[in-house]
């Protein structure tokens, strides 16, 4: 069985993290479509694996969350006459939960923008996190339900609710299809617990969301390169949520987000998630067994 060697795994790994399309990836790294796509399927599970075993008992004092929006073969709008759409084809939210002290992603889920996906994103934080966490997330009310059902009174929670304008974008006249409405102010409203104003922010998390958009090659705007599947979507994520926790070293902070947050005590690399994958896999059957004479 061909074998890629490890220095052609880490090029491929390296380019799904940095942004580049699966054919332009396969076109550099002189392999085959299906190869690529082998390759992220198989990261994305081990990535999958290294941060439900990693990211535990999170020292986290201040938690942002958000959404960021994306989508699968078609737009919601578009799945209905769309040919041949999948099950999951249509509008997909990733949630995120940001340490906002050691940028670390603590949790993060793919679904839609429902009641039940933010159940799971806010239960999977509190069994990732230590101690009285303060949380703000923007206005979207499935938030309310989803962290008071996870943490109970054990939470200081606020919201941090945008006041737009009633006109268009910066300089418009009307609302534009990429021109949200001007924000002109904030309010920030205590939901539960004592938090402290002063540390009531989305900034950590929306930037965060922003690399997300810039370094994930399917959550570009106006192109062909979206997903077409929805587990490759969530493969994808996964690959770079690890990429960005242990692998990239963080300017400000000069270490990765998961030395950071203490999960761990080394920089890791992309060899250290490729070797991560061969290890995961099972070892390989017999393909068949040849009889002596006499046997």
């Amino acid at each position: 069985m061909n074998k890629l060697p490890l220095a052609k795994r880490v090029l491929i790994l390296s380019l799904l993290c940095e942004g580049s399309s699966m054919r332009s990836i396969s076109r550099v790294a002189d392999v085959s479509i299906n190869t690529v796509t082998k390759l992220l399927v198989d990261a994305g599970e081990a990535c999958l694996v290294l941060h439900d075993e990693k990211v535990r008992g999170v020292m986290a004092t201040k938690v942002q969350c958000d959404e960021i929006w994306s989508f699968t073969y078609a737009k919601a709008k578009n799945v209905a006459k769309a040919k041949a759409a999948p099950e999951y084809a249509g509008d997909v939210w990733t949630w995120t939960a940001l340490d906002a002290d050691s940028k670390l992603m603590i949790s993060y889920f793919v679904g839609d923008r429902s009641t039940d996906s933010a159940r799971i994103l806010a239960n999977d934080l509190r069994a990732r996190t230590e101690g009285r966490v303060q949380i703000t997330t923007d206005a979207h009310r499935p938030y309310i339900a989803a962290i008071e059902e996870a943490f109970g009174a054990d939470v200081d929670y606020a919201q941090l609710i945008k006041v737009y304008s009633h006109t268009g974008g910066a300089g418009s006249s009307s609302s534009g299809r990429y021109s949200p409405p001007e924000c002109v102010g904030i309010k920030k409203a205590r939901i539960s617990g004592r938090p402290d104003k002063a540390e009531v922010s989305t900034s950590y998390v929306e930037r965060a969301n922003l690399s997300i958009r810039m370094q994930n090659r399917r959550f570009t705007r106006l192109t062909n390169g979206f997903s077409k599947k929805f587990q490759n979507h969530v493969h994808a994520l996964a690959l770079y949520f690890a990429f960005y926790n242990f692998v990239r070293i963080h300017k400000t902070l000069r270490m990765t987000p998961a030395m950071a947050a203490g999960v761990t005590d080394r920089l890791w690399s992309l060899e250290d998630i490729a070797n991560r994958i061969e290890a995961g896999k099972p070892a390989p059957a017999k393909r068949g067994h040849y009889k002596k004479r006499g046997e």
